[in-house]
């Protein structure tokens, strides 16, 4: 599993709800309680596309 920058995860923000993110380690993936999306991590590049993120 790659690693994400810690200053990277505090500037990215859920593209739907403009808001934070939270890295989930167990999924690889960046969560949005908001919006009930899960962003998926690719070799550590979060994929920040609405169309590529699983519900919640």
């Amino acid at each position: 599993m790659a690693k994400i920058d810690k200053k990277l995860l505090e500037i990215l923000v859920c593209p739907v709800s403009k808001k934070s993110l939270v890295l989930s380690e167990e999924t690889n993936e960046l969560i949005c309680e908001e919006s009930g999306l899960a962003y998926p991590i690719r070799d550590g590049i979060p994929v920040m596309l609405p169309e590529e993120a699983r519900k919640i």
